[in-house]
């Protein structure tokens, strides 16, 4: 059951009667217009993306931090080249769904992971392109990428000079999220991840503070990339 309205106008609140739990009702709320403006950012950044043929078929998935203990993420099994407001849902910062009408993607646990370790953080971006995919096999044994000596390191956040160095882990893949996120939580506690991974035969994820610089962090990952795994065969 859901309620919308208050005083302050039609689509300020919106109140989710979520389930029942121990004889209680789970409730949250939120606000309406933030999840309409999630919605519609998250339609519009997947509508680019399988324009450049980053999330082939069903692949892929998207969030947005609504507030501090909301995010707005891709429906499970939906086309994203496709995507409609109408497929985006809210889960907590568990990942549990709060809103109605789908089941979050697979990979829902993956995202709230980030937002729960970097609360700076404001949106997340998983996708399948062909580099991320070739790369995450090639540096697969390595478990990790070191990226050094490029002049767009810069477009990093935090990044200031080519003589920079980013790495990139590369995670064994798993269909099981939650051993996948334990192997991400055991990395994170050795050493700190920054901006993006791989997952070994899968694509990468890239996050930032808002869509936006998330989406220019997997823009330079996919370029980088690109460049070495074209390095890597020119040295053959």
């Amino acid at each position: 059951m859901s309620y919308s309205g208050s005083p302050y106008g039609a689509s300020t609140l919106l109140v989710i009667i979520s389930s029942i739990e121990h004889g209680g009702l789970a409730i949250a709320a939120f606000s309406a217009a933030r999840f309409a403006e999630c919605a519609q950012a998250i339609a519009d950044q997947a509508a680019d993306l399988a324009a450049r043929g980053w999330i082939p078929a069903t692949s892929g998935n998207f969030s947005l931090r609504m507030d501090e203990v909301h995010v707005a993420v891709t429906a499970s099994g939906c086309n994203k080249a496709n995507l409609t407001p109408q497929e985006i849902l809210v889960v907590d910062l568990q990942g549990k769904p709060i809103s109605s009408g789908g089941k979050p993607s697979a990979e829902t646990e993956l995202h709230t992971q980030i937002y729960r370790r970097f609360p700076e953080i404001g949106a997340v971006l998983h996708t399948h392109s062909l580099n991320q995919t070739l790369a995450s096999r090639v540096f697969a044994a390595d478990q990790r990428l070191d990226i050094a000596g490029y002049e767009l390191l810069k477009a990093f956040s935090g990044y200031a000079t080519h003589d920079d160095r980013i790495v990139i882990p590369v995670f064994a893949n798993s269909q099981d999220m939650g051993e996948l996120a334990a192997a991400i939580d055991a990395y994170l506690a050795r050493e700190p991840i920054t901006h993006a991974y791989l997952i070994d035969g899968h694509g990468a994820y890239a996050w930032g503070a808002s869509m936006a610089d998330a989406r220019r962090h997997l823009d330079a990952l996919e370029f980088l990339l690109s460049c070495e795994l074209e390095l890597r065969k020119l040295r053959a």
